[in-house]
């Protein structure tokens, strides 16, 4: 029996060994196996050994499927994928902490690095003042003498918004007799309330014209000036040398911009493009009267009294009743100005 099978195995191995070849033949080039598929390979090809593979192996050498044999025992016992990664010296610190850090010394440019170390232990976290230190290099920051040195302009501001006053004009096309004119309206600011004063409108603002705006204002018959020390202008050569000193006569002192830097006076711009977009842009004006009338209804009553503020937490500046409590209950009621152009809602007692 042993006879016989052994001619019928080696006819079966001569077979597949042809047909292995026409099949090449039928697909030239260098076929592309899978891993699994070299894996199959390399296991039986092992068992065969190199003479027998030498009579077999079509798709490839007998020394590549050793080859494959050869890295799969290597690959069992690679245990570099497993090992954790090492990263030399010690951990960084928590980029939470980092943050607060940044936050602390940029919002108090006094302290030093053993004073944000310690206010950070007052919040429970434990950090050495040298970590400070070089957190604070790595990003660019000075140390607390160069920093207290250094006040940035926003930094100006926010610490004097009760006492800063910025000034302005926006411009305004009327159709008139002659024609269509610019007209030219001067308006102040005062930054920490965002109340506003227009001190007028004309064709010409002349210097007699600035001189007797500034006057108006600082005659005393408008509290905007209560606690104003600084008013912030662009340089403009319509604000004259006769129009700061009407302003340092009464304690306030001017300070011209740099040029080209309008988000410097960014309170009185955002002002500008509010009204322009809520109301003098969307109408069209016949006479300087009409142009009067549009800004009184919108700066004395709706931006002080009716309009929410975003920079003032979406509440409303001014309010008409601020004592009274406001309704909770009733039908919510619209109300108009200037045509319905500007609209606000209150809600009527029930």
């Amino acid at each position: 029996m042993a006879g016989k099978i052994e001619p019928e195995l080696q006819l079966k191995i001569e077979y597949l060994a042809a047909e292995n070849r026409i099949l090449r033949d039928q697909f030239p080039g260098r076929p592309r196996l899978t891993d699994g598929q070299r894996i199959t390979l390399a296991t039986i090809g092992r068992k065969l050994g190199r003479d027998a593979l030498e009579t077999v192996a079509g798709i490839v050498t007998p020394e590549t499927i050793l080859r494959w044999h050869r890295q799969l025992v290597a690959r069992k016992f690679d245990t570099s994928e497993s090992r954790k990664p090492q990263s030399p010296g010690r951990p960084r610190t928590d980029a939470v902490i980092v943050d607060l850090i940044l936050r602390l010394a940029r919002e108090n440019p006094t302290w030093g690095y053993r004073r944000i170390t310690g206010a950070l232990d007052a919040l429970d976290h434990s950090i050495s003042h040298q970590s400070v230190k070089n957190i604070l290099e790595e990003h660019g920051i000075d140390p607390a003498p160069l920093r207290k040195s250094k006040t940035s302009w926003s930094d100006f501001i926010r610490s004097h918004t009760d006492c800063l006053l910025a000034t302005d004009f926006f411009t305004t096309e009327v159709w008139t007799a002659f024609g269509l004119v610019t007209y030219y309206c001067l308006f102040f600011i005062h930054v920490g309330s965002r109340k506003v004063w227009i001190a007028g409108i004309t064709r010409n603002p002349t210097d007699a014209w600035m001189r007797q705006g500034a006057r108006n204002l600082t005659s005393g018959g408008c509290d905007l000036l209560a606690k104003c020390r600084y008013l912030i202008r662009d340089r403009d050569s319509k604000f004259s040398s006769g129009f700061d000193m009407i302003f340092r006569s009464v304690g306030i002192e001017p300070l011209a911009l740099p040029p080209r830097s309008p988000n410097l006076n960014a309170f009185a711009e955002r002002f500008v493009r509010s009204i322009k977009d809520e109301c003098l842009d969307r109408m069209i004006f016949f006479g300087e009267a009409s142009l009067q009338h549009a800004v009184t209804e919108y700066v004395e009553h709706h931006y002080l009294h009716e309009r929410p503020h975003q920079g003032k937490d979406n509440r409303l500046l001014f309010p008409t009743h601020p004592s009274d409590p406001r309704p909770r209950d009733g039908p919510v009621c619209r109300q108009e100005r200037l045509g319905g152009l500007l609209k606000f809602y209150r809600r009527e007692a029930a």
